[in-house]
């Protein structure tokens, strides 16, 4: 299609593009030439297994015929409409997607990912509400525009205050493992446990007055700041809260939604039923942009008279609309959310096995498809193996063995996030996890 030879990808891109999350002079792409189910291919024709699903994202697998098929025959049918025209992906889209999505969230408003997907369910929060602040936990990660990067709770927001959009309060993580409040009485149960987090959220609502909060956003389950599973009666707490200080609670499920957690929707686990709830990445697996704010009737009916001031040029593209409704059937034909539930089990023993072999491993978690290891210095106190914020000569040198190794997967500080394609197999899990408990011997070196 393009006349350019794969020698040459990685040095005309290096030329012409800035680069996103990256300091410009040490930037070092792979170059990639193609991609099938769990595994892609740099230009050497090297394979790399992919463990992160590219970008936490390609949750179908990579080269799905009848998603590529669907953009093909979308583009030739009308590759673009104004976006307050209706077209048949459109409407189709809305009916695939309220069978997917908890009962009463039947109304969507389309994005082109996830970031303004949150920035629009605070907007939609906002304005049916007629408060202005927004409470998000610290570690959290909701986006890099300037609304969703001030209501990122983690150090990705510092380089740009105060120019982000106020009004957001940031609250404490139930982070079991690194508790805030059970430093000292570390074997609390969890009931014990969680409730002390909804009080220190309880307290929070108190003291910003519940009477000028318009929302409560969370991951349900957090994403690259840990992959922390609330404990079992956090999310209907933080619901009943809700309910009781006249709050919207909304659900970033950007990352943990579309099968991740081995349910259709994180929120799944604990029943709960948020009133605007936010998607992306698995929404099309990537094929094409595409995010949506799934919100309850009476919210949408707030904006009935009143107009909804938002939107985007490239609002409910039709070809990622298209691409969101095959990739959505392929999953369901495929049973792979059903998949990635049989495969949790799988995973958990993989990094329970990790942890027994390895001293550098303080604690393995996961749900579903949605794992990390975290690697510490001392088991005893804890101590992270880098720094807050930073890396260390040991994970460095961990990332590279895993990389020449011909594993991908994505290190944030001192963990390892464990986020394949949900199509992934048990053999294929064991083939990754040879590789981590080889490189692991790096960071055993530095771990009493």
């Amino acid at each position: 299609m393009f006349d350019l030879p794969d020698s040459e990808i990685l040095p005309l891109a290096r030329k012409h593009t800035f680069w996103t999350w990256s300091a410009q002079a040490k930037v070092a792409p792979i170059p990639i030439q193609r991609a099938q189910g769990v595994y892609f291919w740099d230009t050497d024709d090297k394979r790399y297994l992919d463990f992160n699903a590219m970008t936490m994202c390609v949750n179908i697998g990579h080269g799905d015929e009848r998603i590529i098929n669907a953009i093909i025959e979308q583009a030739r049918a009308l590759p673009y409409a104004a976006p307050g025209m209706a077209t048949k992906p459109r409407a189709l889209l809305g009916k695939v997607l309220a069978e997917v999505t908890p009962p009463g969230l039947d109304k969507f408003l389309f994005t082109l990912g996830g970031a303004d997907a949150n920035e629009n369910a605070v907007k939609l929060a906002r304005g049916y509400t007629g408060k202005h602040k927004i409470l998000t936990r610290y570690r959290s990660y909701h986006g890099a525009s300037a609304g969703a990067m001030a209501l990122t709770g983690d150090p990705r927001r510092w380089p740009w205050e105060p120019t982000l959009m106020p009004g957001v309060v940031h609250f404490l993580d139930p982070y079991r493992y690194r508790s805030t409040f059970h430093r000292t009485n570390p074997d609390i149960s969890e009931e014990e446990f969680c409730q002390d987090y909804l009080n220190h959220l309880e307290e929070v609502i108190l003291y910003e007055g519940p009477e000028t909060i318009a929302a409560i956003l969370m991951e349900s389950v957090t994403g690259t700041n840990g992959i922390i599973i609330p404990p079992a009666g956090y999310l209907p707490g933080v619901r009943a809260l809700c309910d009781k200080y006249g709050i919207l609670m909304i659900a970033d499920e950007v990352m943990s939604g579309f099968g991740r957690t081995g349910k259709w929707f994180a929120v799944d686990h604990w029943n709960v039923v948020p009133d605007l709830m936010t998607m992306a990445k698995g929404l099309t697996s990537a094929y094409a942009p595409l995010g949506a704010v799934a919100m309850k009737p009476h919210i949408a009916a707030a904006f009935d008279e009143v107009v909804y001031q938002g939107g985007l040029t490239y609002t409910a593209h039709p070809i990622s609309l298209a691409a969101a409704i095959a990739n959505i059937r392929a999953m369901q034909e495929d049973k792979v959310v059903e998949h990635a539930a049989a495969m949790g089990p799988v995973l958990h023993r993989l990094l329970a096995e990790l942890g027994e072999n390895h001293p550098s491993v303080g604690e393995v978690r996961n749900i579903g498809l949605f794992g990390i290891i975290e690697l510490v210095k001392d088991r005893q106190t804890r101590q992270p193996l880098t720094p807050w914020n930073a890396s260390s000569p040991e994970m460095n040198a961990l990332r590279k063995f895993l990389l020449d190794q011909g594993l991908f997967l994505y290190t944030h500080w001192h963990t390892l996030l464990i986020i394949p394609p949900l199509i992934i197999t048990e053999a294929q899990l064991a083939e990754g996890f040879a590789i981590i408990d080889q490189g692991l011997k790096i960071t055993d070196q530095a771990a009493k």
